[in-house]
């Protein structure tokens, strides 16, 4: 029982590192811009079949996954702010979020008609090993490994650089930024830059597992945002200790309870944090005088 337990821990882990970094960018995007992307996990598809593309047409690939994450810092980081958000963002979060939501159906449905219906397999390390009688999925340690690597660059990169520091400070108060001579407009360039990269780094861990096909980014999609916010919205930490959350009750729910109700299980946290703590586990409550 005990080793069982284990065993769903680390692979819970490994679904909850993914949905970390997923919910980093959701954080990420919300404190530097006020942007709540409800294409995020379309955002994580569009990159795996990006890179099954560019393999298939003759890339390595390492290439192909280096290419594909070029192209979704392209497409998905300075596109997507240049040609929708900055235009939508002008009319309010009502607006760009209709429109967040039309673009996530828009890219499943390009998907589906390009490449069709079926799961496509992606490339990852297979086989594991045993200490004792605990069996350890390489792929599941590749996951913790990437993701821990990634969010504590992340963290360096916020935290001990120059750029980093004028980013918090354009997402603590774009104004003051602004008149300290911090070039806002850039570090927000930045944010959707980074956003397209963890998006990239999740779709070439999660696709081994979930394989390739167009509609995955619904449940990771809406999974992400949950673990945002039971997390705490407003704290990077915060999204990254509601993801690892998610991730684990998640796998202990499909394995002593009824498999169908799995996907519930974002839900009924993301309604109980609302209700009984609606700042999230991390996160800083927020007054204003009315």
């Amino acid at each position: 029982m005990f080793w069982d337990s284990l065993e769903l821990l680390i692979s819970g882990l490994a679904t909850g590192a993914i949905y970390a970094l997923v919910a980093t960018g959701f954080t990420l995007l919300w404190q530097t811009s006020s942007t709540v992307n409800f294409a995020q996990g379309d955002f994580v598809t569009l990159p795996a079949f990006a890179i099954i593309g560019l393999h298939a047409a003759g890339l390595p690939m390492p290439l192909a996954m280096l290419a594909g994450l070029v192209i979704a810092m392209i497409v998905l980081g300075a596109m997507f702010k240049l040609l929708l958000v900055d235009p939508m963002l002008r009319h309010g979060l009502l607006p760009l979020g209709i429109a967040a939501i039309a673009l996530g159906v828009l890219v499943q449905e390009s998907v589906k008609a390009g490449f069709g219906a079926q799961a496509f397999p992606f490339p990852g390390l297979s086989g594991g090993f045993d200490i004792g009688p605990l069996p350890v999925d390489w792929q599941d340690l590749l996951v913790l490994a990437a993701a821990v690597v990634s969010i504590l660059a992340l963290h360096l990169f916020l935290t001990r650089t120059r750029t980093g520091r004028c980013m918090q400070a354009t997402a603590q108060n774009p104004a003051v930024a602004r008149i300290l001579g911090i070039p806002v407009s850039r570090m927000i360039m930045f944010t959707f830059l980074i956003n397209a990269a963890l998006v990239t780094l999740a779709a070439i861990l999660i696709s081994p597992t979930l394989l390739v096909k167009f509609d995955n980014g619904s449940s990771i999609g809406l999974a992400a945002f949950c673990a945002a916010i039971i997390g705490g919205f407003n704290q990077v930490s915060g999204a990254i200790a509601g993801g690892l959350l998610l991730g684990v009750l998640e796998n202990f729910a499909d394995t002593y309870g009824p498999s169908q109700y799995r996907a519930a299980v974002p839900m009924v946290l993301l309604i109980a944090f609302v209700l009984f703590r609606p700042q999230g586990l991390l996160g800083r409550a927020i007054e204003r005088t009315v």
